[in-house]
């Protein structure tokens, strides 16, 4: 029975869809408990900022790390262990479905993908103040409308993107090679696989260690109180890693895939999963939460662009690039150190940027329009955008016919 439950639910790859419908539900929730939404870059620019900090640079001058907020560590940040929650989740899926290999790039010029892709996106989502989760996935279903600006010109970003890959000089070359009748497929080892899952169940134990480290070593839980939840953001972040890894979801191919192949599955369930987002962060906003409310400004749609360019030129999003790179692919190593370091980049410069590239309107669809008018507004927005994919795709397929 354990062999089945093992292969069913450990080893082979889970409906991405399906992910997209359960990372949904989970981030509101998420937003519920810890009043913030499931976002990722932000905490990494805290990781740069502090990197710079770690070689004696003064950060005080800088306007965006002060907004950015460096107090504290990874370890005493709820952001900070949920993002590293996300790797330890990440990397235990990966184990125990034996799916961790070291793999090299396959060529210099995927280097140069990862690198220039990588510090692309970077700096593209936080000059945008957000990635695909805080300013697409975690943030359409919060009503802010800057998200669906952001979602525009990052689809725009993302299909030059795929324009641009497709150019014959960043094509992957393959070489023919004479067969001599036998298959060259190689079955995986048992005591491979078997040494892997006894890996990855250590790591398994050595988490619930912390976590329940965190749980007897910090205040009675109260959401009010930020240490309080530690433990919790340790544990929404192993379920968020988990779950991309064992279905695979990384955002970029919502719409690359949609461009490329005309599949449409991570595409309709990132749609659904959000509906579902928004009906429960609706209702915890009746109940006093807020969400973040970004300025509709030319800064959101430069970096949109440049975001959705940069993670169809890198090859995978922040959630993408972690759990690829906890599967041993160094391609995505480098794309995440490349990530990074964009966002250094961003903070470094952000001072010189004109105040036209970084103002804006504010539009909280529930505030300008009222609570009811506001959610049906989001709704038809969802609904319109789920038509429109459909009808793409059915065009798609039609212009093969």
């Amino acid at each position: 029975m354990f062999q089945s439950f093992r292969q069913k639910y450990l080893v082979h790859f889970w409906d991405t869809g399906k992910g997209m419908i359960a990372l949904g539900i989970i981030s509101a929730a998420y937003f519920g408990l810890f009043g913030g939404v499931w976002a990722v870059t932000g905490e990494m620019t805290r990781w740069g900022g502090e990197f710079l900090e770690l070689f004696g640079m003064d950060l005080s001058s800088y306007s965006y790390y002060k907004k950015q907020n460096l107090n504290g560590t990874p370890l005493t940040r709820t952001d900070g262990l949920m993002l590293i929650g996300m790797f330890i989740g990440a990397l235990v899926a990966a184990l125990w479905a034996n799916k961790v290999k070291f793999r090299l790039p396959a060529s210099n010029v995927r280097i140069f993908q990862a690198i220039v892709g990588g510090i692309l996106s970077g700096f593209g989502a936080r000059l945008a103040f957000g990635c695909n989760l805080a300013n697409f996935f975690t943030g359409l279903p919060y009503f802010s409308l800057h998200t669906w600006v952001f979602t525009i010109f990052m689809i725009l970003g993302i299909y030059i993107g795929v324009k641009v890959c497709n150019m014959p000089f960043f094509k992957p070359r393959a070489t023919l090679q004479k067969s001599n009748g036998t298959s060259a497929h190689i079955a995986p080892s048992p005591a491979r696989a078997k040494r892997h899952f006894v890996y990855g169940c250590i790591v398994f134990a050595l988490f619930i260690v912390w976590f329940i480290y965190l749980v007897t070593h910090n205040p009675a839980l109260d959401v009010k109180v930020k240490q309080s939840l530690l433990a919790l953001a340790l544990l929404f972040g192993f379920v968020f890693g988990f779950i991309i890894s064992r279905a695979q979801v990384c955002f970029t191919s919502c719409f690359r895939d949609l461009f490329l192949f005309g599949r449409s599955i991570a595409t309709q369930g990132a749609i659904v999963g959000m509906i579902a987002a928004s009906l429960l962060a609706f209702c915890f906003m009746l109940l006093g939460h807020q969400a973040k409310v970004v300025d509709i400004s030319l800064g959101v749609v430069i970096g949109a662009f440049l975001f959705g360019f940069g993670i169809v030129f890198a090859g995978g999003c922040e959630c993408g690039w972690a759990y690829r790179a906890c599967e041993g692919q160094t391609h995505f190593m480098i794309v995440g150190i490349a990530n990074v370091l964009g966002t250094m980049i961003l903070a470094l410069s952000y001072d010189y940027f004109p105040q036209s590239i970084k103002e804006g309107a504010k539009i909280n669809l529930l505030q300008t329009f009222g609570a009811l008018n506001g959610f049906g507004i989001s709704l038809l927005l969802f609904v319109i955008t789920l038509i429109l994919v459909s009808v793409y795709k059915y065009k798609f397929f039609k212009a093969k016919v």
